[in-house]
């Protein structure tokens, strides 16, 4: 009696079936979390990094396909309105709202690249292409940087004064001299998203002494050094003035000699 009931509290092993169908479903889960995954990757990893630098010309292509029946450019720059460039197989093209550095860099019927000339920062943003033929639409997109090159420059002024310039995009540059001046500096901003630090060096006496400016930015770090020494170049207009009295005080003697003497 004991026996029997003992074995009937004993589980019964799993079906196989149960097990193939367990294994199935873990299976088609772990598949549909890899195609998400690669879909996000995918998605993410679509838009083109282009970069140029300020002043330069940026060139995109459109995806290489035959037969095209229309071409569409759409651009959202990161400053201003949108804008697009369109052609039809007609010959037909339009555009609205762009500027005339974006254009098409040939004739849109045989090559359908954008080019902008002379980038600016207003320029920075989105750029997509979609070229339509009997199988459908093909895209191309692009995310445009502008890169700007950081400048410095140390030169004397007319006084004999040393003078350090950096120009980078915003932020500011930070500029210190070596040795310590109570100068300050100057910022200029423009309208190309660029801003320059003007400073001119400050002391009783500069004359032949060698000045050090340094210069720190995320995009620029340089230390240039350089000696001044007065010019005499201010002194110019005094000379010519004196020079000029003096002649016309001989003239008039001159003249006044001569008619004393008849």
């Amino acid at each position: 009696m004991g026996i029997s009931q003992q074995a009937g509290h004993c589980k019964k092993p799993a079906s196989p079936m149960n097990t193939r169908a367990a294994l199935e479903v873990v299976r088609n889960i772990a598949w549909t979390i890899v195609l998400l995954t690669s879909t996000a990757v995918t998605g993410a990893s679509g838009i083109n990094r282009l970069s140029a630098y300020l002043g330069d010309s940026a060139v995109m292509t459109c995806p290489n396909v035959t037969d095209i029946t229309m071409v569409t450019w759409e651009i959202s720059p990161k400053i201003g309105g949108q804008c697009s460039l369109a052609y039809l197989n007609s010959n037909k093209t339009l555009r609205t709202t762009c500027s005339d550095r974006i254009n098409w860099r040939s004739r849109p019927d045989w090559d359908q690249t954008l080019e902008i000339q002379q980038v600016g920062m207003a320029d920075e943003g989105n750029y997509s292409c979609e070229v339509v033929n009997a199988d459908g639409g093909f895209h191309h997109q692009y995310h445009l940087t502008v890169l700007v090159s950081p400048r410095m420059a140390l030169y004397c002024d007319d006084h004999g004064n040393p003078v350090c310039e950096a120009e980078t995009v915003k932020p500011a540059a930070e500029i210190w001299w070596v040795p310590e001046s109570d100068s300050t500096p100057r910022a200029d901003s423009h309208d190309n998203g660029t801003v320059t630090v003007v400073s001119r060096f400050t002391a009783h006496s500069t004359s032949g002494k060698n000045r050090t400016c340094i210069v720190s930015h995320a995009t620029l770090n340089e230390t240039k050094s350089i000696a001044c020494f007065p010019s005499h170049r201010h002194l110019i207009p005094h000379t010519v003035i004196f020079v000029g009295f003096l002649i016309i005080v001989t003239f008039v003697a001159v003249i006044y000699y001569l008619k004393l003497h008849g």
